[in-house]
């Protein structure tokens, strides 16, 4: 019997975080850099982006009872860290998958600090308005459209939340924090294909929710998958999930994301949730068969890591 407060040791998978895709960041391929929860900075070294941005990571206690704001001090370590914000080079974009706290709520914050454009849906736009961006800093997308950013063009897709989505819903107005957790309503939720100049190609899942058919044409070498969650989904839910994302895309490998303790911060060790709110044990008995069915190599990143998950030169890829 599993105790609520117990969780996955990630030693369990420790063959998964030692796969050799460490790098720098070069015109040929962006370093991919995960920073917890579905925070991901692409950067080839002269232009980058950020998916999300969350870096606060306030307390289960405060998240269940509390009020949440922005946590500049944490927000500044995390860019020191990664060499951007206000003494350092500054994001072309800050693009928060769905509106849920743990995507979306420093975003406003992180997009000021590294002089970013706020790119989501209508949601996301609220968060930024409540966070002080001015209205030309935020650029609102819908289902279809297409985005360029530096080196980088953005597609995007409308998703969902995987289930259960505790604060369905759009925000109707600006969040001006601290606010309940609630106020941080899910929104629009998106798949996003990214492609750098160099050919490179990325799925970006932040939520394990999908849209059959809503990829359908969509091709990319490597999927960041979101897997929030799913260890409470049934198996047929999960392999529902990965059929309509990495096989709709003919994804290599899958680059897993949202697994971690999101209430603990950032410079302590990453942990898997606990069972009370997630089986990564129970996702990972589906996904590693179903992976082995596919030929696609599963892979957990290392925090703060730089990495290449492609592999090979882009131009032989696409003439094979």
């Amino acid at each position: 019997m599993r105790l609520p407060l117990g969780r996955p040791d990630l030693s369990r998978w420790a063959e998964l975080f030692d796969v050799p895709v460490a790098t720098a960041p070069t015109a040929m391929a962006p370093a991919v850099t995960f920073l917890g929860v579905s925070t991901l900075l692409f950067d080839d070294g002269e232009s980058a982006l950020l998916f999300d941005g969350f870096f606060s990571r306030p307390g289960l206690l405060r998240v269940g009872l509390g009020r949440l704001a922005p946590d500049e001090a944490r927000i500044d370590a995390a860019l020191h860290r990664i060499g951007f914000g206000s003494d350092g080079r500054h994001l072309e974009a800050v693009v928060p998958v769905h509106s849920h706290y743990d995507h979306a709520m420093d975003s406003a914050v992180v997009a000021r600090r590294t002089s970013a454009l706020l790119v989501g849906g209508t949601s996301a736009r609220q968060v930024g308005v409540g966070g002080g961006l001015g209205h030309d800093r935020i650029r609102v997308v819908a289902s279809g459209d297409t985005v360029r950013l530096g080196h980088y063009t953005l597609r995007f897709a409308a998703s969902t939340h995987c289930p259960p989505d505790r604060f369905p819903g759009a925000i109707d107005g600006p969040v001006v924090p601290p606010v309940r957790t609630a106020a941080y309503r899910c929104g629009e939720a998106w798949s996003v294909l990214l492609t750098h100049d160099s050919g490179r190609t990325s799925l970006v899942q932040g939520s394990a929710g999908f849209v059959p058919g809503s990829l359908e044409g969509w091709s990319a070498e490597v999927a960041y998958l979101g897997v929030g969650q799913l260890g409470k989904c049934s198996p047929g839910y999960i392999a529902d999930y990965w059929t309509h994302t990495v096989r709709e895309v003919g994804a290599q490998r899958v680059v897993l994301t949202h697994w971690d303790d999101f209430f603990r911060p950032l410079e302590l060790p990453l942990r898997a949730l606990p069972y009370a709110g997630d089986d990564l044990g129970v996702t990972m008995e589906v996904l590693t068969r179903l992976a082995a069915d596919d030929g696609v190599r599963l892979h957990f990143p290392t925090v703060g890591r730089q990495e290449a998950p492609w592999g090979g030169n882009p131009a032989a890829d696409r003439s094979e």
